[in-house]
């Protein structure tokens, strides 16, 4: 019987956001965005564990106040890339692994993510040759620029697809891809397509944006509190 593990890369700085703290750690509804993005997986019955990957030098989890939770494994296992912070956590994580236990690759920065969306994904997947991840189709016009900020070609939006998180597939399969392409990859996905295989994308939500610009923050916090109004009323 294979068992679903989630691993949170949250080593990084979140330069973008402008904002002295990593971005995984700044507020949101009172929580840092890690808080919520953990969370999620707490009260899901079906996830066997939680693996947080940090940077070797984070002195800020500490300061963190969560639920005590047995599934929740803290490993200091940081790289220089999101794919290397992966796969060392992959290998932390192997003696207590089966070969085709599913692994679900999570933004730290994504807080969004609902159970209800996460339940989607595992029964989308979990009988899947390959595995797969949340995406969203592209709505709006795309643009490809030239070195003066000037519009080079318009992109046909048919076809495309916005990659979310989770990303999930088989710890050994995943490792795998990420030891042979994880230097030339941005995300799981690309470095399974490069083995060969073809994910599949399965549909997945606004709320779950991943946190880059500090718009991205005021969006999420809009529509938190928006779902909090609605609840009392």
């Amino acid at each position: 019987m294979a068992f679903f593990h989630v691993i949170i890369p949250a080593a990084g700085v979140g330069n973008r956001m402008a904002n002295v703290l990593p971005k995984q750690y700044i507020a949101l509804g009172g929580k840092p965005m890690i808080s919520h993005s953990i969370q999620v997986f707490f009260n899901h019955p079906r996830i066997a564990g939680i693996h947080v990957a940090l940077n070797p030098e984070d002195d800020f989890w500490r300061s963190l106040t969560l639920e005590p939770e047995s599934r929740l494994h803290l490993h200091y296992t940081g790289g220089a890339t999101r794919a290397e912070t992966v796969l060392n956590t992959l290998k932390a994580m192997e003696p207590t692994l089966q070969a085709d236990d599913w692994i679900l690759v999570h933004d730290a920065a994504r807080p969004g993510l609902t159970h209800a969306l996460l339940t989607h994904l595992i029964n989308t997947l979990e009988q899947d040759a390959v595995g797969g991840l949340l995406a969203l189709p592209v709505a709006d016009t795309l643009k490809q620029s030239a070195d003066n900020q000037q519009v080079a070609q318009t992109i046909p939006r048919a076809n495309l697809w916005q990659a979310q998180t989770p990303q999930m597939f088989r710890f050994l399969t995943l490792k795998n891809a990420l030891s042979q392409f994880g230097a030339s990859v941005t995300d799981e996905a690309e470095a399974i397509e490069a083995l060969g295989f073809k994910p599949k994308l399965v549909q997945g939500e606004l709320r779950n944006l991943k946190v880059t610009y500090p718009q991205d923050l005021e969006l999420l916090e809009a529509l938190f509190n928006a779902e909090k109004l609605k609840g009392c009323a």
